[in-house]
Protein backbone atom coordinates (compact mmCIF):
# COMPACT_ATOMS: atom_id res chain seq x y z
CA UNK A 1 0.00 0.00 0.00
CA UNK A 2 2.20 2.95 -1.52
CA UNK A 3 1.24 6.27 0.54
CA UNK A 4 0.96 4.85 3.80
CA UNK A 5 3.46 5.21 6.47
CA UNK A 6 3.02 3.58 10.06
CA UNK A 7 2.07 5.99 12.74
CA UNK A 8 4.93 6.14 15.80
CA UNK A 9 3.92 3.73 19.23
CA UNK A 10 2.88 6.78 20.80
CA UNK A 11 2.29 6.39 24.92
CA UNK A 12 0.02 9.38 24.24
CA UNK A 13 -2.08 7.76 21.93
CA UNK A 14 -2.91 4.48 23.89
CA UNK A 15 -3.37 6.36 26.54
CA UNK A 16 -6.37 8.29 24.73
CA UNK A 17 -7.56 4.89 23.37
CA UNK A 18 -7.45 3.41 26.74
CA UNK A 19 -9.68 6.41 28.33
CA UNK A 20 -12.08 6.34 24.87
CA UNK A 21 -12.87 2.30 25.08
CA UNK A 22 -13.35 2.81 29.08
CA UNK A 23 -15.67 5.36 28.59
CA UNK A 24 -17.63 3.58 25.40
CA UNK A 25 -17.65 0.07 27.90
CA UNK A 26 -19.44 2.29 30.25
CA UNK A 27 -21.84 3.90 28.12
CA UNK A 28 -22.69 0.58 26.53
CA UNK A 29 -22.98 -0.83 29.87
CA UNK A 30 -25.19 2.02 30.55
CA UNK A 31 -27.40 1.01 27.39
CA UNK A 32 -27.61 -2.36 27.88
CA UNK A 33 -30.05 -1.63 30.87
CA UNK A 34 -33.00 -0.98 29.03
CA UNK A 35 -31.72 -3.38 25.62
CA UNK A 36 -33.04 -6.90 24.69
CA UNK A 37 -32.51 -10.02 22.54
CA UNK A 38 -29.89 -9.43 19.36
CA UNK A 39 -29.09 -5.67 20.63
CA UNK A 40 -28.49 -6.81 24.11
CA UNK A 41 -26.09 -10.00 23.05
CA UNK A 42 -23.99 -7.78 20.79
CA UNK A 43 -23.52 -4.82 23.67
CA UNK A 44 -22.21 -8.15 25.54
CA UNK A 45 -19.95 -9.07 22.57
CA UNK A 46 -18.50 -5.83 22.49
CA UNK A 47 -17.72 -4.84 26.02
CA UNK A 48 -16.40 -8.83 25.90
CA UNK A 49 -13.51 -7.63 23.09
CA UNK A 50 -13.58 -4.12 25.25
CA UNK A 51 -12.37 -5.83 28.17
CA UNK A 52 -9.81 -7.68 26.81
CA UNK A 53 -8.26 -4.05 25.03
CA UNK A 54 -8.50 -2.65 28.08
CA UNK A 55 -6.33 -5.42 29.80
CA UNK A 56 -3.96 -5.32 26.94
CA UNK A 57 -3.42 -1.66 26.94
CA UNK A 58 -3.05 -1.39 30.78
CA UNK A 59 -0.39 -3.81 30.46
CA UNK A 60 1.72 -1.93 27.93
CA UNK A 61 1.56 1.11 29.34
CA UNK A 62 2.79 -0.81 32.65
CA UNK A 63 5.96 -2.07 30.79
CA UNK A 64 6.35 1.15 29.28
CA UNK A 65 6.18 2.71 33.16
CA UNK A 66 9.40 0.11 34.08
Amino acid sequence: MPGITPRPNDRADKEERLNKTVSNKFAATQAAKTAEGAELASIKQKNARREEIIEELTEELHRENQ
